[in-house]
């Protein structure tokens, strides 16, 4: 006779992550409502200079239409490292206690970066570069997000595509260093004049946090 052993089947709970997938298009949709003209100019970000031009006042960083597109940034942002900390073995992309962490982190991470850049700007005479040069990694990142939205959907409920995850790291290192490069174009200048301190912050608050968080991932 011969004996059937039957394991159990573990289904990994996913509901919390299509409900954060819903609110998340829900917000992008309330923010073109609300700013149809904001949105449609944002969308255009990367074949025009026009949101950048427009929108340059450093009070357009507190607006409504940046803290709802923020959340959305978190949000997606988070989905797409818990989802590559999953293809390389270090987590489960199911797991919402440690995509919790994830959010929590990288939202106070870049708020903080943000303010600790004000204060650097204030300190070594570069405000207008340092509010400049945030608005539009601010831009350029919420832009990634929303494009990230439709691929983490598909990657978070489909086994992982090793040329997909690839190529978007390599899109978003590509667009980052774009964004670098434009800010350096438009104030070349200033940055010249202050050569010595612009070194300095891309050293302290442009590579040093970056590499921190790959020694943390890797090592611990």
């Amino acid at each position: 006779m011969i004996e059937t052993i039957l394991s159990p089947r573990v289904i990994e709970p996913k509901d919390w992550a299509t409900c954060l997938f819903i609110l998340s298009f829900a917000l992008i949709a309330i923010t073109k409502t609300a700013f149809e003209t904001r949105f449609n100019d944002f969308m255009r970000i990367l074949v025009s200079d026009k949101y950048i031009k427009v929108y340059k006042d450093s009070s357009y960083l507190m607006s409504g239409f940046t803290v709802l597109l923020f959340v959305v940034q978190v949000i997606s942002f988070s989905f797409f490292i818990q989802i590559v900390l999953d293809y390389f073995g270090f987590s489960s992309k199911y797991d919402w206690i440690n995509f919790i962490r994830i959010f929590v982190f990288f939202g106070v991470f870049v708020l903080s970066k943000f303010l600790i850049e004000k204060i650097i700007g204030t300190i070594f005479n570069i405000e207008e570069f340092t509010e400049q040069f945030n608005l539009q990694k601010v831009s350029y990142r919420t832009f990634i997000s929303i494009l990230l939205l439709p691929i983490n959907i598909y990657l978070f409920y489909n086994n992982s595509s090793d040329l997909l995850i690839y190529c978007v790291i390599g899109a978003i290192l590509i667009i980052n260093l774009l964004t670098y490069l434009v800010s350096l174009r438009i104030y070349q200048n200033l940055v010249i004049g202050n050569l010595f301190y612009f070194i300095l912050y891309l050293c302290a608050l442009e590579i040093a946090p970056y590499y921190f968080i790959y020694y943390l991932i890797t090592k611990l």
